[in-house]
Parts: structure tokens; sequence; C-alpha cells
């Protein structure tokens, strides 16, 4: 397993919960103030579970969202850390591309 894999780095908020030799899927969940250590995802869809406001940081680039329920985006690979910076907690699934 690779030391930046997220459901290595933060095995408490990230749980696979599907997994094939073309996709990983994964479920986050954390609550307000919640950090992540630095970790590695490969290109992603994101699909938001619930409302949230999130610090993202990606080498020195450091970003505010704020993203409401319903939500499907396109997540380029990369290795980030993140935030939950509002009140409500954060659920969102990851559909990780294997390549």
């Amino acid at each position: 397993m690779d030391d930046l894999d997220p459901t290595y780095t933060d095995p408490d908020r990230y749980k696979t919960i599907f997994e094939n030799d073309r996709v990983r899927v994964l479920d986050y969940r954390d609550t307000p103030g919640a950090k992540t250590k630095p970790h590695r995802h490969p290109n992603s869809v994101l699909l938001t579970l619930s409302d949230f406001r999130r610090r993202l940081t990606v080498g020195e680039d450091v970003k505010e969202v704020a993203l409401e329920t319903g939500r499907a985006l396109w997540r380029p690979a990369e290795i980030h850390t993140g935030e939950n910076i509002g009140t409500t907690d954060t659920h969102v699934v990851f559909v990780e591309l294997k390549d």
C-alpha cells in the first residue's frame, strides 16, 4: 500500500466501499475542525452527500470551498490535505479511476 493512500493516512475517515480493476470507491466522513494528513488521490469524481466548507492545501496553493449536497465534481490527481472549516459534517464519495 502507498504511504500516501488516504485509507492508510486517515483510516478513521476514509473507507473503501467498492473496488475492482477499474475503480475504487471511497466513503469519506469528518466533523467540524477535522484535518487530514497529506494524501494522494488519482483522477476522481467527487460526489457530495452533505453541505460543507473545506480548506484544501495542494503544495503552496490554499483554497477554501463551500459545496452543497448533490454535486458531482471532477478532481484531477493530486496530493493534498483537507480541513473541515465549517459547522457541518463532511460526507463525500470519491470514485477513483485506475489507469
